[in-house]
């Protein structure tokens, strides 16, 4: 049987899945300059398939344009086809970024970063998934047992992330049912958010060659474990020397670190609606369940939406170079782009209004009642997406990172996801979106 290479570009979409379009590889050096035509309600597909809503109807043309530098190919042996795609950019059949291309949101983003402190983001993304290749067993946490029992999936995943250019940090068992967790080195700027999107590919990839799901979804049923996507981050200068961390400052930061960090916590129940953006996502923010339900920053508690990590390091290498926060409020129903993009933009404005974090309380925040808290200064997270949506709405700092056509976009994109599962109960909508993701 003949076969002839093909290639696939994409992009991380408003659904955070990655669609596009494919073309025979001898027709990639063209595709490069020129691109494969998109139309403008394909960024209304849904997570689930149609087109529920768009504000855009049949008409206009733009072009999907493959970034060189994302080039995947990972070969699986004769009896299957290669993983062979490039992630890129919508454009304009003029060559202009169109304003609601994800992946420019988060360049836009880098830019105020650099244009308000002279600093980039170094950033990596931690995903938990569960893998269908395993049975679920008694005591299997974190067990050497469910470790084993990953079999060969886990060395071809693993494989295929350095074939595609990643490195690979750690491969897990995790607390829930079949469920691991996989990390990747941190990267400056869009490389983080690009090879987030590489590495829940070639999980889906690795896992389909072998007849199983990597499945990403937050929650696989309503009272199960949940699938976090939490981020890591810190601040680069120009030269490269750390940013964030301050030894004598308050949380181990520096004074730029504390307004990044306060921009956050300011507009985090507007940033849920894009970092937690499936009706399933708010079943794993609840008590009880090591996510976040309020938007606080703590030391080493991963109970915190913005946790400050630990440092331990060699008596030679400095802790600033280590020393990062983590994102908590996030899954992989997310664009990476839109989530990093939101989350520098809402560090910024931090920078910007010279915010301050609330000081650490003087004891144990999960001991402090609701009322206490929010007299220290903190606010509970948004309970439902539509919450979620209507704070997003009505931040006006938003507002301004979007632009006003495609905040309206993203806004009609979701509530018309909030339609499509009205009327089905917790179990039901779980299982639609484990479906997909």
């Amino acid at each position: 049987m003949q076969r002839e290479a093909l290639v696939f570009v994409g992009t991380s979409d408003l659904a955070g899945l990655v669609r596009g379009k494919g073309f025979p590889e001898t027709e990639l050096a063209a595709r490069l300059r020129k691109g494969i035509g998109l139309t403008h309600s394909n960024i209304m597909m849904s997570a689930f398939g149609p087109i529920y809503d768009t504000p855009f109807g049949t008409l206009g043309d733009l072009m999907l344009v493959p970034d060189p530098t994302t080039r995947v190919e990972v070969a699986f042996g004769d009896e299957h086809a290669s993983e062979r795609f490039y992630l890129g950019g919508i454009l304009t059949t003029e060559g202009e970024p169109w304003e609601c291309c994800p992946r420019h949101f988060l360049r836009r983003a880098l830019a105020a970063l650099d244009a308000e402190a002279h600093a980039s983001l170094l950033a990596a993304f931690e995903q938990e998934f569960v893998y269908t290749g395993v049975e679920d067993r008694p005591g299997a946490t974190y067990a050497l047992d469910a470790w084993r029992r990953l079999g060969i999936f886990g060395e071809a995943f693993v494989a295929a992330l350095r074939q595609a250019g990643l490195t690979p940090d750690s491969l897990l068992p995790e607390y829930g049912a079949r469920q691991y967790e996989v990390t990747v080195a941190p990267q400056l700027g869009l490389r983080a958010a690009d090879e987030a999107v590489i590495q829940r590919e070639m999980a889906r990839a690795v896992a389909f060659r072998l007849g199983h799901r990597a499945i990403f979804a937050p929650m696989l049923e309503p009272q199960g474990i949940g699938n976090g996507t939490h981020i890591h981050f810190s601040l680069r200068g120009r030269d490269g020397e750390p940013l964030l961390h301050d030894p004598g400052g308050v949380y181990g930061l520096s004074e730029l670190g504390q307004h990044f960090a306060a921009g956050i916590l300011d507009h985090l129940p507007a940033l849920c609606a894009v970092t937690a953006p499936a009706v399933a996502s708010y079943y794993r923010l609840t008590p009880d369940r090591w996510a976040p339900t309020w938007a606080n920053l703590a030391r080493q508690d991963r109970g915190a939406s913005l946790r400050v990590c630990p440092v331990f390091t060699p008596a030679d290498e400095p802790a600033a170079r280590q020393f990062n926060l983590e994102y908590r409020v996030a899954d992989a129903a997310a664009s990476p782009y839109l989530a990093l993009g939101a989350l520098v933009f809402a560090g910024v404005d931090g920078i910007r209004r010279r915010l301050r974090p609330p000081p650490p309380p003087d004891r144990d925040f999960w001991d402090m009642s609701e009322s206490e808290r929010e007299a220290a200064g903190e606010r509970p997270l948004p309970r439902s997406l539509g919450e979620a949506l209507d704070r997003l709405a009505a931040d006006g700092a938003a507002h301004d990172w979007f632009g006003e056509p495609f905040l309206d976009v993203y806004l009609r994109f979701k509530r018309a996801e909030l339609r499509a599962v009205e009327g089905l109960d917790p179990g039901q909508i779980c299982a639609r979106y484990a479906a997909v993701y």
